[in-house]
């Protein structure tokens, strides 16, 4: 069986392994953006489509390695 399409995931940054190269925001708009030093803000929950490619995407090009996937856990 496949993962679910339905899997929550949220994007996750490693703040000691990441540079602030900015990469991530300018492949994952929807779902990062950068502080005023160039370190990458992380939205909550990734909304499935759209978000959720982009997000991928930002992980397989990060130059340092610092950005992962996990599945999100809800906040009971």
């Amino acid at each position: 069986m496949s993962r679910a399409a339905t899997t929550a995931l949220r994007l996750r940054v490693d703040p000691v392994a990441c540079a602030g190269v900015g990469l991530c925001a300018q492949l994952a708009d929807r779902s990062v953006t950068l502080d005023r030093w160039g370190y990458p803000v992380l939205a909550g929950q990734l909304e499935p489509g759209a978000a959720t490619r982009q997000a991928r995407r930002a992980v397989r090009a990060c130059p340092r390695r610092a950005l992962w996937l996990e599945d999100a856990v809800a906040d009971h």
